[in-house]
């Protein structure tokens, strides 16, 4: 069980917090390039519990700063995005992407000190549809993360955000929580619904499966397994790569190059980031009549976007309508949960497990491994680095991220569940053919 002192430190993450200070280490992914426009409006965001502006200058290239002007505290968001610099319209003076004080427009030339000022600013990069944010200390950042997915060209890969109203790891903890796909989101399913020869089949045989989980370089990983046909298991691998990113299984191996990102907006809202390639095979999702499954897909509806703090991304299904829950449906045994998109599924649970949820409160079951081992080397990598000064996993070499490909498939029972990760690994597509030199 995780004590209340444990869940203190893995679920604030805002400045000067232990994991606050483990997440920003890394370069997080902070919006989607296209809502910044070349002096454009600045737009507010909050990352770590920090209130942020961005905006992107005349040249292209983007601010990610505190919204405060360092004079007298007014807001940047008001600013003037203009001529390379935002402006701050109290008492004009300007900045420009790095935070520097390039105009001091209220105080006569003789006394002007702007080369003494500074916005504080964080480093920011555009790759391939996203814009990282690193907020650490380090004089030099480290390289922007290797993860499989984010190294893909944007026009070969779908980006989706969604808010959720919850803290960061109870979110997270959905994605490496296995067992739950056969309730949730296919309690509903018949076997009669799947095309001949579906691998997804065998979740639906066998819910209750058997799990392996252990440390890996970059974070955590598991494998789950189920009997399969005759001299054959069935394997679910996943991953939970530092600081908050996961790759689930729902999908051929062979193919399924994705990842998410769990980004804490502050204690209680986080921000979800999904890449995926557009040539994945997704796993168990249509019917035999191409239909989508009873209540599956992904649906995000999103409210309009308003400038509020958290005012990005937010769905039409939430929390104050019951997530569109139709009882008629449930009880019908239509759609299991009555709540149509597989994403509000878990929105609707992991919001209603509160705010923060209470791990006191919690009996974890051996189905729970891969949440009880990623918890526990969460703690261990923020205590190494308050005790040791030791980087956390991946911080500095972000290439380990390329070992980890999630996914499921069949083998034969006389491969260990390592040699039928590293056989299926092998084997599986690599759509640039270079991805590896990319990260190095």
């Amino acid at each position: 069980m995780t004590n209340q002192a444990e869940s203190d430190i893995l679920t604030q993450v805002g400045p000067g917090t232990p994991m606050g200070g483990l997440m920003r280490e890394y370069w997080l992914p902070a919006l989607k390039a296209s809502e910044l426009k070349a002096d454009g409006d600045p737009v507010r965001l909050m990352l770590l519990g920090e209130k942020l502006i961005g905006f992107r200058d005349t040249s292209g290239r983007v601010g990610i700063m505190d919204h405060r002007c360092p004079h007298r505290c007014a807001s940047f968001f008001f600013g003037r995005n203009e001529e390379d610099g935002i402006r701050c319209v109290y008492h004009g003076w300007k900045f420009d992407v790095d935070g520097n004080c390039l105009d001091m427009a209220n105080v006569p030339p003789a006394q002007d000190f702007k080369h003494k000022v500074k916005a504080k600013a964080y480093k920011a990069e555009e790759r391939n549809g996203l814009i990282w944010v690193y907020m650490g200390a380090a004089a030099k950042a480290p390289p922007l993360p290797a993860i499989e997915a984010t190294l893909l060209p944007e026009s070969e890969i779908n980006i989706t955000f969604a808010q959720r109203e919850c803290n960061w790891l109870q979110a997270l903890e959905g994605d490496i929580d296995t067992s739950h796909f056969s309730f949730l989101h296919a309690g509903s399913v018949k076997m009669d619904d799947l095309p001949e020869g579906t691998l997804g089949r065998f979740q639906l045989l066998n819910k209750a499966p058997e799990f392996h989980a252990e440390d890996t370089p970059w974070g955590t990983m598991y494998a789950a397994f189920r009997p399969a046909d005759a001299g054959e298991t069935y394997w679910r691998m996943a991953h939970f790569l530092f600081p908050c990113w996961t790759m689930q299984p729902n999908g051929d191996m062979d193919h399924q190059i994705h990842a998410r990102a769990w980004v804490p907006l502050d204690d209680t809202h986080t921000m979800f980031v999904q890449i995926n390639w557009t040539g994945m095979k997704r796993g168990m999702s249509v019917t035999k009549t191409g239909a989508p499954l009873p209540g599956g897909g992904q649906v995000f509806d999103y409210l309009p976007t308003s400038t509020d703090w958290l005012g990005r991304y937010r769905l039409n299904s939430n929390a104050g309508n019951d997530y569109l829950i139709d009882r008629d449906a449930q009880r019908r045994d239509e759609i299991y949960t009555g709540i149509t998109g597989i994403y509000e599924q878990d929105q609707a649970i992991t919001e209603s497990m509160g705010a923060i949820t209470d791990h006191t409160f919690e009996r974890l079951a051996p189905s729970d491994a891969m949440v009880t081992n990623t918890r526990r080397r969460l703690l261990n990598a923020v205590k190494a680095m308050k005790d040791n000064a030791t980087p956390p996993p991946g911080a500095d070499d972000p290439g380990i991220c390329l070992g980890a490909r999630s996914g499921h498939f069949v083998a034969g029972n006389e491969k260990n569940w390592h040699e039928a990760y590293a056989e299926q690994l092998s084997a599986s597509a690599n759509p640039t053919g270079q991805l590896r030199q990319a990260a190095e």
